[in-house]
């Protein structure tokens, strides 16, 4: 079998693909996109057509893959951790429905916030829905595990969680391929007794879940994802995921020779971690994310001695490294090279000539004649619009809270109220805020910053994209003579100053379209046309 240098996130597309999936579904999100990107721009290779394009948001996504699982084929899911908030009652809810080909839903979390609100931790769903959860610690561990976890879930008739993280999400490494295997079907299922929640059958289903455990606990026992790295000496480290490398590469580095009892399948291998127990006096407890564990055991274990997260051992918030490690285990941190202070970090900006920039000076504009000046924003490259030298927004919350919140400040007697959003976020989660907004003729204005394209990720086409949003908002019952369109550019700046005003004067819902391809995407066509990378 042939090696490639894959991504972490290739990897696991490659293992999908490899695995026999007939279908992926994803909204973009970092650390998460590659996956999909990858099926894409390789799925035509192979001898069976793979369903590959961007699903409307992570809800949408994951239940058309439950869709495809439901009709004996298997499916894959792909979202970041704040994705999976979006995707949460459809995810807990297949765990009591189960599923019939095999779905795996891979999520990828982003501790330390290299891209993201927050730096929740996957497992804790994972957990909270009493599914069986893998996280594999290199990319070859997450080509295997990808494709075992297809096999895994239709072994148990329920949905698997693979979670990685951004370090492994975004670094290289060889990955050799197996065989294979091609598209399944299993027969479709007509159960309405596991798939009609009705209260009656989800008591059942959710007895039937219960009694699960049981095999997934054995199952986790035996799985290759846990296993013992014998050594000496009174202090022991369990380590979860990529952090077994961290704990590793300090192991090497300083000729240490403590036991590490490796885990990568969820629910944990209890019996292997009572034995680490009885063995050291001391355990240190390395998970990357949130310490889930490490509180669990202090539960299990009592007044054991047992070091990490919690107790300020390993730090509690973002990533860990080698470093932080070797602190956890009593060794002095190296002494490096102080950073000159002419290094300065540089704070991220909207491109040079992005119609964002004309936008927000245009709004700038219009709003310092306000006696407050509030606008609510949404997540997207505009969202840089917080920064200077326009500091033209005061929220950014989450995926569609731009119009919701700008219409509960309204309520409570906010004037002017405007949201700005973009055309990707609009359609994944705008679209119900501005209805809520028809529906209570709240007066606010709803900016969407139309560039054509999901351009914070890389460019992906959305929902929106083709210059759907006029026909939509007119749907949702913006009147017509309110919804307007403006080109940001600087010869426009009159116009648009003047459009913005009057909408923002208007008592009641109005939508400004303001339309501009994005620079990065004109770009890539532009190449593209004359076949130059």
């Amino acid at each position: 079998m042939k090696k490639e240098l894959l991504l972490g996130a290739e990897a696991i597309a490659l293992g999908a693909l490899d695995g026999g999936i007939s279908g992926v579904y994803a909204y973009p999100g970092t650390p998460s996109t590659e996956i999909t990107e990858y099926i894409q721009k390789n799925s035509h290779q192979r001898k069976e057509p793979v369903r590959s394009a961007w699903s409307a948001n992570e809800k949408t996504a994951y239940e058309a893959a439950l869709g495809m699982s439901y009709a004996g084929k298997r499916s894959l899911v792909c979202m970041k951790h704040v994705g999976l908030n979006v995707a949460a009652d459809a995810f807990i809810n297949s765990a009591i429905t189960g599923v019939n080909g095999g779905l795996v839903v891979a999520v990828a979390d982003d501790p330390s916030m290299h891209s993201s609100q927050n730096e929740q931790d996957s497992r804790v769903y994972g957990k909270f829905a009493m599914l069986p959860v893998l996280e594999p610690a290199s990319q070859q561990e997450l080509y295997d595990a990808t494709r075992e976890a297809f096999d895994l879930s239709e072994s148990f008739r329920l949905p698997v969680l693979l979670r990685l993280t951004t370090r492994l999400a975004h670094s290289r490494a060889g990955v050799e391929e197996r065989e294979v295997r091609p598209q399944n079907r299993l027969n479709a299922i007509h159960a309405p007794e596991r798939f009609v929640l009705m209260p009656h059958n989800a008591r059942r289903q959710y007895n039937h879940l219960l009694g699960m455990q049981n095999k997934l606990d054995a199952y986790s026992e035996q799985s290759w994802l846990n296993r013992l790295i014998p050594g000496t000496g009174s202090t022991g480290v369990l380590a979860f995921g990529i952090a077994f490398n961290y704990v590793m590469e300090v192991r090497q580095a300083y000729g240490m020779e403590f036991p590490v009892l490796k885990t990568g399948c969820y629910p944990m291998p209890r019996k292997a971690i009572e034995d680490l127990f009885c063995r050291c006096e001391t355990v240190l407890v390395a998970e990357e994310g949130y310490p889930v564990y490490e509180e669990l055991l202090r539960g299990y274990f009592g007044g054991r001695n047992i070091r990490g997260r919690l107790d300020g051992t390993l730090p509690r918030a973002g990533e860990l490294n080698a470093d932080s490690v070797a602190k956890a285990l009593g060794i002095a941190p190296k002494k490096l090279i102080p950073v000159p202070e002419i290094v300065a970090n540089r704070p991220p900006a909207l491109c040079k000539g992005c119609g964002h920039r004309d936008l927000y000076e245009a709004l700038n504009t219009v709003m310092s004649t306000c006696s407050e000046r509030h606008v609510f924003s949404d997540i997207g490259c505009y969202t840089l619009g917080a920064l200077p030298p326009f500091n033209s927004i005061s929220t950014c919350v989450d995926m569609g809270a731009s119009i919701t919140m700008a219409k509960g400040a309204a309520d409570a007697g906010l004037r002017p109220a405007v949201a700005v959003i973009g055309d990707s976020t609009f359609t994944h989660s705008g679209m119900t805020g501005l209805l809520d907004a028809v529906n209570d003729q709240a007066p606010i204005t709803v900016i969407i910053a139309d560039n054509d394209t999901t351009a914070m990720t890389g460019g992906q086409n959305s929902s929106a994209t083709g210059s759907k949003l006029h026909a939509i908002c007119r749907g949702i019952g913006v009147d017509e003579q309110h919804i307007r369109t403006i080109i940001p550019l600087k010869s426009q700046l009159e116009e648009n100053i003047a459009i913005l005003r009057e909408e923002i004067a208007w008592d009641g819902v109005s939508v400004v379209l303001a339309y501009r391809e994005c620079i990065e995407a004109a770009a890539r066509k532009k190449r593209n046309r004359k076949g130059t990378p």
